[in-house]
């Protein structure tokens, strides 16, 4: 099978269950967010392992993973002690560096990778769960519209990026960082996430969620989340670049690792959360 076959057959599994999920909510979300923290988590500490840090992955890989249900308990009411739980996970993982790893094995480096990698995978997705339930968003339709926002402008950008890049790039953005990336790229992802963001507000987000940003504010929310999703796609290529490694995984066929594909998400869904609270949305009678 082609490289592209297994992209295409990847991501026809792949995207129907992320918006399922997201449509559902509830614990199906949850559930996505936390197998997704696992195994990005996993990819990440390996990422750290090549780069000479050895991180603890037993300890770590499971608390990222129990972020997001952490978030989805609290919003049921059944759990709320999210805070008290992360000054304990932080104790524990700190006690293990003092007696598990001596001062030639780098324990500030670990117990600083191990914390790194859970709020940096599972602590990022859950804000996933916190869009689908914004204040701003009314029933299934309304949440599962407002998360689909962020996700289709990163997609988007990717491949404005992508396309634009490989026909007329010219100018290296970073190139220490990512030598395939252009300045010519990623003005091209921003200007069709400009231009998907406001159709994406017209045809779907007013219609669909009854809610609209005030005028003007959907083309600074396309543009911020355009750019917040290309330097998170740098900021993985700037940690895979330091540890000598090309994929942080290969576990989905054709596209890499989970991390590989979640990288500009991390960088997204909290910037999309917070721009969401501080832009002024209204409500659209139906």
């Amino acid at each position: 099978m082609s490289e592209l076959a297994k992209r295409v057959l990847a991501s026809v599994v792949l995207v129907p269950v992320t918006l399922a999920s997201g449509w559902y909510g509830d614990w199906a979300l949850a559930a996505l967010l936390s197998i997704a923290a696992a195994i990005s988590s996993w990819e990440l500490f390996r990422i750290a392992r090549e780069g000479g840090i050895e991180p603890f992955v037993m300890l770590g890989v499971p608390i990222a993973a129990i972020v997001p249900l952490v978030i989805h308990a609290r919003y049921r009411g059944v759990f709320t002690l999210g805070v008290t739980s992360a000054s304990i996970a932080f104790l524990i993982i700190l006690a293990m560096c003092i007696w598990l790893r001596g001062p030639t094995q780098r324990p500030l480096a670990v117990a600083a990778v191990t914390v790194f990698g859970i709020i940096y995978t599972g602590g990022m997705l859950s804000f996933a769960y916190a869009i689908r339930y914004h204040p701003y968003t009314v029933g299934a339709a309304g949440g599962a519209t407002l998360l689909l926002f962020p996700l289709l402008l990163t997609w988007t950008t990717d491949t404005g990026a992508y396309f634009v890049g490989r026909s007329i790039g010219r100018r290296k953005l970073i190139p220490s960082v990512s030598p395939g990336k252009s300045v010519e790229g990623a003005l091209g992802g921003l200007a069709l996430a400009l231009l998907i963001a406001w159709l994406f507000e017209r045809m779907v987000l007013i219609p669909v969620a009854n809610i609209a940003f005030a005028p003007g504010a959907v083309l600074l929310f396309g543009a911020v989340i355009s750019v917040a999703a290309q330097v998170g796609d740098l900021a993985e290529s700037l940690l895979k670049r330091e540890a000598g490694v090309k994929d942080s995984s290969r576990i989905i066929p054709g596209h890499g690792g989970v991390f590989d594909r979640l990288d500009s998400l991390l960088f997204v869904l909290p910037t999309a959360y917070w721009l969401l609270s501080v832009l002024r949305l209204v409500p659209v009678p139906g």
